[in-house]
């Protein structure tokens, strides 16, 4: 039997949001969380029994979203059948346990994609994943980051028709141009249209769900 301590490593940021914002019985997508429940303020727009997904609170563009485990696991590698103890995390997990966070993440990332797309009108974004300190990775509990990348600049990367990919080498990533702190009252506004977006796109899969039964 896990313990609290065990599914709730501290210090961890992202544990503690977990441990703030339990999964409701109800629905995935939180209908009015409450950002101040935490400081920094966590401006909350998924939360499920496995996986919970809120903005970064320093974004490298508008829409910066991170996609975590509710769980603690460190690293992709920890999703196994069982992940080892150590003297700072003590976590054995039962193999169902990590088969289920892992395909959770899986069926999440495209579905969180959508809904930022339709909320910010971009059509290309990137989904970065960091394993370890070396690889750029600031919180050690697994998260992706699904990071807008808008239409300014776009005539520039074209030349006679054809992508210049040293003009998109100059954006910013992890570590590289400036970050500034997300502004709350926007967050606040971006995370519920977000949620909005969501919902929409659970309903819809359920739509054509319940259509393939009745085939």
């Amino acid at each position: 039997m896990s313990t609290i301590d065990d599914l709730y490593p501290i210090p961890c940021a992202f544990c503690n949001i977990s441990k703030t914002y339990p999964a409701s019985p109800h629905s995935d997508v939180p209908s009015n969380p409450d950002p101040e429940k935490i400081d920094p303020q966590c401006h909350l727009i998924l939360s499920t029994p496995l996986v919970l997904a809120f903005l970064d609170i320093m974004p490298i563009a508008p829409g910066h979203i991170l996609l975590t485990t509710r769980k603690h696991y460190r690293k992709l590698s920890d999703l196994q059948s069982r992940t080892p103890s150590s003297s700072t995390w003590n976590s054995k997990r039962e193999a169902s346990e990590a088969r289920d966070a892992a395909r959770a993440l899986g069926e999440w990332l495209p579905i969180v994609s959508r809904a930022l797309c339709s909320v910010t009108g971009i059509e290309d974004w990137n989904v970065v994943q960091n394993n370890g300190e070396r690889a750029a990775q600031v919180v050690p509990h697994i998260h992706f980051h699904l990071i807008p990348r808008y239409q300014e600049g776009r005539e520039e990367t074209q030349r006679n028709g054809r992508t210049d990919w040293g003009a998109l080498k100059s954006w910013k990533m992890f570590g590289r141009g400036s970050r500034e702190d997300l502004d709350d009252e926007e967050g606040k506004e971006l995370a519920r249209r977000l949620r909005e977006a969501i919902r929409k796109e659970v309903d819809g899969e359920k739509v054509l769900q319940d259509g393939k039964s009745k085939l």
